[in-house]
């Protein structure tokens, strides 16, 4: 199970790329990802078997192949983050509050729990977020490439301000793992850049995956249907607006296939600065996809078209 959340504002300050409810009850272990060879792809990172360490490692991997920084790693915020799972396992939920009270509490919102790990905001500018997912084994590499495939929380792990980030594990018996990360932005002077955005899949990506478990993610983006395509998104900078005049995915010479579009203006849970389309069929194996995107990014006309290719 999956659950992302965002939040942050004060001053000058923008609010994190994702805004969502958390799951509640028994969590399912999620599979999509794990499915993968993941430490076999080009260039990745080697393992190690900490959970936390392979998980951020696998994020700014994924963050480096798409051209954008990489993220530090901030104890204040791995304190944040590791509390919390504790919190999760110690109370068998996945959440992103917490209740005065109950075992390991350290605050009630995101806000409270990096207040109370001694991370603060100094600037005018700043974001914050939070991801967790709820896995059946104690792989970092498969924790964030889960995340990653679920598009809430892509939204947030790609977002290109980002400069910092947490990450704690907390498994029980069994390897049944709850794996935090809490993302931060002490100022927004670091993205992109006003019109630029980058892609996930990037251009002439191998091995993407072909199926992506709606029901899994909270919230739940493709409400009346569970196995859907693997999802395509386009990430400008948290301060930017992104308008679609048109998203399409289409195998190589074929026709466009139908999708969903996730956009600010037709879903309140996608940021202004994000659009992404979710493929309504689960995509052919080792086949070529084009995709174009056509819109705006801050006012500024784009029309960029790109290819990856499915496991």
């Amino acid at each position: 199970m999956l659950a992302a959340c965002g939040g942050g504002n004060g001053g000058d300050s923008q609010s994190a790329p994702s805004s969502s409810a958390s799951s509640a009850g028994a969590p399912a272990a999620v599979t999509s990802a794990a499915q993968l060879p993941l430490a076999q792809e080009p260039n990745a990172p080697r393992f190690t078997g900490s959970t936390e360490v392979d998980g951020f490692n696998w994020f700014n991997y994924r963050r480096q192949q798409l051209g954008l920084s990489v993220i530090a790693r901030n104890g204040a915020l791995d304190f944040a983050a590791q509390s919390h799972s504790n919190y999760q396992k110690l109370n068998d939920t996945i959440t992103h509050d917490e209740t005065a009270g109950k075992p390991g509490f350290t605050g009630a919102t995101l806000a409270d729990r990096l207040k109370a790990a001694g991370y603060a905001f100094n600037q005018n500018g700043y974001a914050y977020g939070e991801v967790i997912s709820a896995t059946g084994d104690t792989s970092g590499f498969n924790a964030a490439d889960d995340l990653i495939a679920a598009i809430y929380h892509r939204f947030l792990i790609f977002e290109p301000t980002f400069k910092e980030a947490g990450i704690g594990a907390a498994t029980v018996s069994g390897g049944y793992t709850y794996f935090t990360t809490d993302f931060a932005a002490n100022g927004l002077d670091s993205g992109i850049g006003r019109g630029n955005f980058i892609t996930y899949p990037a251009a002439n990506q191998q091995r993407v995956p072909t199926i992506f478990y709606s029901d899994r993610e909270t919230p739940d983006p493709v409400p009346n249907q569970n196995e859907v395509g693997y999802p395509i998104s386009i990430h400008a900078d948290i301060t930017a607006t992104v308008g679609v005049q048109s998203f399409t995915l289409k195998e190589h010479a074929g026709a466009p296939l139908p999708a969903q579009l996730l956009s600010h203006a037709n879903n309140a849970e996608t940021p202004a600065s994000v659009a992404a389309i979710i493929p309504l069929n689960v995509l052919s194996a080792h086949t070529t996809y084009d995709v174009q995107f056509i819109g705006t990014v801050s006012g500024t006309a784009v029309n960029r078209s790109w290819s990856f290719t499915t496991q």
